[in-house]
């Protein structure tokens, strides 16, 4: 519902997007196309080349050219246009793993790697084709376009649990719940280091002013939305360890730029700086037997495990659970191998 509210905005949100990048101290001199691209997310060449003939690039609030060479501290401000959405979804048949289904709702157990929605690049291939394939209508959230039946989202590369409304009733009451922070929402991870104590981790949570790709986590909301996660500590490995994280809010990526907030990085998790190795010895035998790891689970190591709420129609409390998936519990069953034998 969260999301769906945002894209309520108003229309000149809906459009543009405004973005401010403060170039680093250690930024080698580089055309500011080039720059642009690497660091807009969804930026391609035309579209960034666009904006700085129609003077929407400006750097410290000068209008540029696109050989300009970005330089260390430089101040960049841009308006661009949001790249049309093709909001009609096409059916696929694409299998599903669906774990319960009544008339009103059903829970999948998505794999990671399958993205949820179609978007910018990705139209086909997603849970949305698969659902419309496998049921003749969904509902549709206001402001949701090419989104029906969903309620909430998962990342690509996370495993797990996703609710999906099958009649209007029921996604009203769903969405209602996910903004109000009722449903009860429990992920599995595992982490770079020795986590000593349970915790929470709070904070405004907004996309990071140095890659749009991420979300940072501020203290004004100014820049953020207010995000809560409660973290448990379920096995200690040495130099990871198994934590399970109950959501108090659901922001985009919250649990993953929570944890690099706080040091430790989801395993594997290449955005978030979790795919080197953090923690550790430095024989050339630890480091094979991380790559190893990293093989085993070539993703961040985030999986939805449970997911509790009121049913929309018999309005009684119902909970249910997804088991680990294979690549995460054969990483988790090599580290616990290697605390015993080394």
């Amino acid at each position: 519902m969260e999301n769906s509210v945002e894209l309520q905005e108003s229309e000149d949100q809906e459009l543009y997007e405004h973005l401010k990048i403060i170039v680093d101290k250690g930024q080698s001199l580089l055309r500011i196309d080039k720059f642009l691209m690497i660091r807009v997310e969804n930026a391609s060449r035309n579209r960034i080349q666009n904006a700085i003939d129609a003077g929407n690039v400006l750097v410290n609030k000068k209008q540029i050219k696109a050989s300009y060479k970005v330089k260390p501290f430089d101040e960049i401000s841009i308006v661009l246009p949001h790249p049309p959405r093709d909001t009609e979804v096409y059916p696929e048949d694409i299998p599903i793993e669906i774990i319960y289904e009544d008339s009103d709702l059903l829970l999948v157990n998505k794999t990671a790697g399958m993205v949820v929605h179609p978007g910018f690049n990705n139209y086909t291939g997603t849970l949305v084709n698969a659902l419309a394939f496998h049921f003749e209508k969904l509902p549709q959230l206001p402001g949701n376009d090419g989104r029906p039946g969903l309620v909430h989202r998962i990342d690509k590369d996370t495993s797990g649990l996703l609710l999906i409304s099958k009649n209007e009733k029921s996604i009203t009451l769903l969405a209602r719940q996910f903004f109000d922070h009722s449903i009860t929402r429990k992920y599995i991870a595992l982490v770079w280091g020795d986590i000593e104590n349970d915790g929470t981790v709070t904070g405004y949570i907004g996309r990071s002013l140095k890659d749009r790709r991420i979300m940072d986590i501020y203290d004004t909301e100014e820049k953020g939305k207010w995000s809560v996660t409660h973290y448990k500590v379920l096995e200690r490995l040495g130099y990871v360890t198994l934590i399970s994280c109950e959501l108090e809010t659901g922001r985009t990526h919250q649990i993953r730029a929570h944890m690099q907030h706080i040091g430790h990085p989801l395993f594997n998790d290449a955005m978030y700086g979790g795919d080197k190795i953090l923690k550790g010895t430095t024989f050339n035998k630890y480091k094979q037997f991380v790559e190893n790891c990293f093989e085993l689970l070539p993703r961040q190591a985030l999986h939805a495990q449970s997911l509790g709420f009121i049913h929309p129609t018999t309005k009684e409390y119902v909970h249910f659970e997804s088991p680990l998936p294979p690549d995460f519990k054969a990483a988790l069953t090599k580290w616990r191998n290697y605390i015993v034998t080394s």
